[in-house]
């Protein structure tokens, strides 16, 4: 070394007097950091800093201006804009808690990542400027942590992590007693999927009361300050909410919920005494058709479809023990007021066709032609499509059980349950409304349901889920073998919205037309006595 000429400050690990400046080069008595005859070199590194020859310091600072970021921030976080390899590369300095430079982020201007120094080490970006404090912000990436702290005019804590969401836990929860130091960490992760699923993840690192999530403007922070959301932006920092886990959610966030349930929409059945004691038929329930063997479920449920599309609305139907020829068969005859399955039923190609015309020929019709597949999973999809890709409100599924045997040895129950289940949350989901017919099981003793037995909820083949999931429950009643063999009741097993149950309609098939009539009768709807209930 020559002469000794001053004390000053070290670039490699902040010290404020630690760096002898001589008249032939430095050196750094703290960190070894040494600059001689305008080449640097490492002398003795502190064990897990990187050596000194594998960083850069250009200390080449200078505004971003294509991102909008004051020279003064990346000065403050150590961001540098410089020449490497023969390319103009941005630097992201990430020191340790000793203002120690370990590490380096390169990015040239395709976008490619290098690492050099100890990038093993588990550090936030600008964590070193940080000790505590009332509120900490956490983003994906250095461009938006520096554009936030810039917005904050880099008065308040901002850190990022060094490789965007998918690590992001992992960088959280090595660095939790750092951030649990300040009352209040707010995420400002991505808007996309990854982003906050990630800040979901980590949310639930920090105790709880402690974390918030904020919902950005734009896709991440410095697309908001580019299209000149900085202020929307600050706000939804500061009013980030708290996290909390799915499913819970505080009174003071409901009236949203309140009111769009409101406006839910609903549609009629064909027969006006059914209507009286469900009030319709409603987008985002779970109706279930349940009957003994050969009582008329599928006309039943086709009487519905007809009169929806008659209605205007698109609706999707998937029908498993018959083909798409027979489920058109029936949905025409309701059309013609003929039964077309039966061979001694006369129409002319020309009264058929127009039949078609109006009952298919638009794309409010949707039908399943299934080849005998009927596995779970497969057809959850199928009604998910129809119902998200198609546009269909109102689903039917004939049948449940069907699907249920599809899948082949296994705990009936069980198998019901978890098909029921993936059933009600796809309502959820999609807010469709699914009619789905459930057979009934078999009684001991000498009479079935074919001999006219009262439906219950307890007679739901194989599993109690179908009637706890179903929003409304209608049993059909007939004795095949009496003299009113032509006659249904129709009666609710269960009605979540209204609470009414018992005989709802009497429903007459009519032989020459194959319909389903209403029958006269006064069937009493006890609102009152439901109220009390």
């Amino acid at each position: 070394m020559g002469t000794f000429i001053r004390h000053d400050a070290c670039p490699e690990c902040g010290s404020r007097d630690n760096l002898a400046v001589y008249d032939d080069g430095s050196h750094c008595f703290g960190c070894g950091y040494t600059v001689g005859e305008n080449k640097e070199h490492s002398t003795s590194p502190t064990k897990g800093v990187s050596k000194s020859s594998d960083l850069i310091r250009d200390n080449s600072y200078q505004d971003l201006v294509a991102r909008k970021i004051p020279k003064a921030t990346c000065q403050k976080y150590d961001y540098q804009v410089t020449e490497h390899r023969g390319k103009t590369v941005h630097v992201a300095t990430f020191r340790n808690k000793n203002n120690q430079p370990i590490a380096q982020k390169i990015r040239d201007a395709d976008k490619n990542f290098v690492w050099v120094g100890n990038a093993k080490d588990s550090v936030l970006f600008g964590q070193h400027l940080f000790n505590q404090g009332k509120m900490i912000t956490i983003t994906e990436g250095e461009i938006d942590c520096l554009t936030v702290s810039s917005l904050f005019n880099d008065k308040w804590p901002v850190v990022s992590v060094p490789s965007g969401a998918q690590s992001a836990k992992k960088y959280l929860a090595a660095n939790l007693e750092f951030l649990n130091n300040f009352d209040k960490v707010v995420l400002a992760f991505d808007m996309d999927t990854p982003g906050q699923t990630a800040a979901k993840e980590c949310a639930e690192l920090f105790p709880p009361g402690r974390c918030a999530i904020a919902h950005l403007p734009c896709k991440d922070p410095n697309e908001a300050l580019l299209n000149g959301k900085s202020k929307e932006l600050i706000n939804s920092i500061w009013d980030a909410k708290v996290f909390r886990p799915d499913g819970i959610l505080s009174s003071r966030d409901t009236w949203d919920i309140l009111t769009a349930d409101v406006d839910k929409e609903t549609a009629e059945y064909p027969w006006a005494d059914l209507n009286k004691f469900t009030e319709g038929i409603r987008k985002g329930e779970l109706v279930t058709v349940t009957a003994g063997s050969g009582i008329g479920k599928s006309l039943f449920c086709k009487e519905i479809a007809y009169h929806l599309l008659e209605s205007g609305h698109t609706v999707g139907y998937i029908a498993l023990e018959e083909s798409v020829k027979r489920t058109m068969q029936g949905l025409l005859s309701i059309k013609l007021n003929k039964p077309l399955h039966l061979r001694s039923t006369l129409v002319s190609a020309d009264e058929l066709h127009e039949a078609w015309e109006d009952v298919a020929n638009h794309d409010r019709l949707y039908l399943y032609d299934h080849f005998g597949s009927a596995d779970s999973d497969n057809l959850i999809n199928k009604i998910r499509y129809m119902a998200k890709s198609l546009n269909c409100g109102w689903i039917f599924l004939d049948h449940i059980s069907i699907v249920v045997s599809g899948i082949g040895d296994g705990d009936e129950r069980r198998i019901i349950d978890n098909t029921m289940t993936k059933l009600r949350t796809l309502v959820e989901e999609t807010g469709i409304s699914l009619v789905c017919v459930s057979h009934l099981k078999r009684l001991e003793g000498n009479r079935g349901h074919e001999d006219g037995i009262v439906t219950s909820l307890s007679h739901l083949r194989g599993s109690a889920a179908i009637a706890q999931l179903s929003d409304l429950v209608i049993g059909l009643e007939r004795n095949q073998q009496s003299d009113k063999k032509d006659t249904t009741l129709i009666r609710i097993l269960k009605n979540r919205y209204s609470g009414v149950t018992g005989e709802a309609c009497l429903l007459r098939y009519d032989s020459q037309s194959g319909r389903l009539l209403q029958m006269k009768h006064d069937f009493k709807v006890d609102l009152e006595e439901a109220v009390k209930f």
